[in-house]
């Protein structure tokens, strides 16, 4: 190998040089030649990042290697789920392999719920943008860092239980977190996570260990493949040194011990096809049911609050919806907590894409100009007030505007990231989209949350099918509008928290 001389400066006198190459040194060469190789020292009892959203990104090839290696048990599995019952992690939940999981989200996984509950694991239910934070924050060696995210949540005071009894007793709660105020903001005290082990799915690798992520796959892929101290990549494709331009190098191989080869397809948890506006405002007002009706109404109005210009994430559900009711030509750019920024409509036929889903699991596409990145990114854009308007669900919501939307009594399903999205209301207008009672017809909008809440005094606009609400935290609820047909007295019959009404009160014009 020739030698390439590069002049390094001078001492006492005498110029001194270094080699860039040498015929001495031995090629770097990180590629295995299967995940079976890749795993072959770990260990049990190790801490596991692992990379994925929902199933986007997931590093399928590796997991199932683990899924056979039933001597390596007691693992400390960091994702932000545990997959789905035979699919991804969930196949380690089955091999009771995973001790303890730290997720965000339990969702529609009926094993991960019932071993929990059961207390056959341990649960650290952890915001989803904490999860990210806590990753990327352990990978730049920062131990600890403060979140307004869960900050007067059970998050924060320590009131959920890691793990139970087979009787159904708590055997461990979380302890209460640390907490200190900010310029006049309070902040709760996160630990950073430190990983042992990293699998990580990219979509191009070299044998130096740069990669390069493709659409949406980056997720938490990227903060957890710079966390561990043995990072484990699977590439969808290897490829030459040089051939992944130096800019588009996304996870650079100082972080990344081994390669391997993806061997495993790619899934698509819930495919959704794109309907016109047209088709869409059909099918919400299709519906002869009251509900049906309710419904409409209130994704209507919800509409009306998105503006031209305005960087917007919007809830799985009736949020989602409204964009369909905007008028031609407004544009408003929809972010993605899985790292979308110009996140575009649902996918025509033969469009749908498995590394391009949304928050929800959900096939999308990109508009022009859309950028894609890190999930640690996406939460960082939330929680610094970047976004103008986050329009969620909700279960409850009280006169100062605590909100509450993740957790009913004897169900776990996850935290997900609204604590997130609700953490900066200062910056972001929080605005809550529910019916007006519940199916038994008791109030949703309290004096007090009966609820856990997802974030104090956060709301700023209450729409429902009968009402639409300003919620100041100091005085309260100001009834704004009402639905056509319904009066002050009827909302107040429904209404468990006192109002004050507007002045300038009128019919909602939808």
């Amino acid at each position: 190998m020739q030698r390439t001389f590069h002049f390094a400066g001078r001492r006492n006198g005498k110029v001194m040089r270094f080699f860039s190459t040498t015929s001495a040194r031995p090629a770097i060469n990180k590629i295995f030649p299967s995940a079976q190789e890749a795993i072959k020292d770990m260990k049990s009892d190790s801490t596991l990042l692992v990379g994925g959203f929902g199933f986007s990104g997931v590093p399928n090839t590796l997991i199932n290697e683990l899924r056979d290696r039933k001597d390596i048990q007691n693992l400390r599995v960091v994702s932000n789920n545990a997959g789905m019952p035979g699919v991804g992690l969930g196949q380690l939940l089955e091999t009771k392999q995973i001790g303890t999981m730290v997720a965000s989200y339990i969702g529609d996984n009926k094993v991960f719920e019932q071993m929990y509950l059961k207390g056959e694991l341990s649960l650290e239910l952890t915001p989803q943008g904490t999860i990210a934070e806590k990753c990327a924050a352990g990978a730049a060696g920062v131990p600890a860092f403060y979140t307004p995210a869960a900050y007067g949540t059970i998050v924060q005071t320590g009131e959920i239980p890691i793990r139970y009894n087979p009787d159904g007793t708590v055997a461990l709660k979380a302890p209460p977190k640390e907490t200190r105020d900010f310029n006049g903001k309070s902040y709760v005290l996160e630990e950073s996570i430190f990983g042992d082990y990293a699998f990580v799915k990219v979509a191009k690798a070299d044998r130096l260990g740069n990669c390069q992520f493709r659409k949406a796959q980056n997720n938490f892929n990227e903060a957890m493949g710079k966390n561990a101290k043995i990072t484990i990549v699977e590439a969808d494709e290897i490829v030459e040194d040089g051939q992944i331009a130096p800019e588009d190098i996304h996870l650079q191989g100082i972080y990344v011990k081994r390669v391997i080869k993806s061997t495993e397809g790619k899934q698509i948890e819930r495919t959704v096809f794109y309907k016109s506006p047209e088709e869409q405002k059909a099918a919400i007002a299709s519906g002869s049911s009251e509900a049906a009706q309710k419904r409409e109404r209130i994704i209507k109005r919800a509409a009306q609050e998105l503006k031209d210009g305005m960087y917007v994430n919007l809830g799985i559900g009736m949020p989602l919806a409204a964009p369909a009711f905007l008028p031609e030509g407004t544009e408003i750019i929809l972010e993605s907590e899985n790292g979308i920024l110009g996140m575009g409509r649902y996918p025509k036929p033969g469009e749908e894409d498995p590394d391009l889903i949304n928050a929800g699991k959900e096939t999308v596409t990109l508009n022009s100009g859309a950028s894609v990145f890190g999930s640690h990114e996406s939460f960082g854009m939330i929680r610094a007030g970047r976004i103008d308007v986050a329009m969620l669900g909700a279960m409850q919501v009280n006169q100062f505007g605590d909100l509450a939307n993740f957790m009913l009594p004897g169900k776990v399903k996850g935290i997900g990231g609204a604590m997130d999205l609700v953490a900066n209301p200062e910056q972001t207008k929080v605005i809550v989209t529910m019916e007006h009672v519940d199916k038994k017809g008791n109030p949703k909008i309290l004096n007090q949350c009966t609820f856990p809440l997802t974030g104090p005094k956060c709301v700023s606009t209450i729409i429902t099918d009968l009402a639409v609400f300003d919620v100041d935290r100091v005085e309260g609820l100001t009834l704004r509008e009402h639905a056509k047909g319904v009066t002050v007295d009827e909302i107040k019959a429904k209404t468990e928290a006192p109002f004050k009404v507007a002045k300038d009160l009128k019919e909602m014009d939808i």
